[in-house]
């Protein structure tokens, strides 16, 4: 199982991103899927989860509004769209899957500073 995340890099306060995490060697459609982010010198918090069938989404309270997590079953890739972002979403982001989501990535930077 391989889990690829994309899209990071710096953008300015109140600007946006795309995240992706393509994966391989997953029966994908089969498997929620969870984005998480680690700040310097902080813990990783969950930040975005998607079910499944993309049914169910939920998300951290300090992201509700301004992220979205989707998924495209056909590109086996999750995305996560980050709008309005501010310098405290400065962190490594990073997806992980499969069973008890044991499978991750190995994270994209995203800098927010001007």
């Amino acid at each position: 199982v391989q889990l690829v995340e994309s899209g990071g890099g710096l953008v300015q306060p109140g600007g946006s991103l795309r995240l992706s995490c393509q994966t391989s060697g997953l029966s994908f459609v089969n498997y929620a899927f969870k984005w998480h982010r680690q700040a310097p010198g902080q813990a990783r918090d969950l930040v975005a989860l998607i079910s499944s069938r993309g049914g169910t989404r939920d998300y951290a309270d300090s992201v509700k509004g301004r992220f979205t997590i989707s998924r495209d079953d056909a590109k086996e890739t999750v995305y996560l769209q980050m709008n309005n972002l501010n310098p405290e979403a400065t962190s490594v982001y990073s997806c992980s899957s499969g069973v008890r989501f044991t499978s991750w990535g190995q994270g994209t930077q995203v800098p927010v500073s001007s």
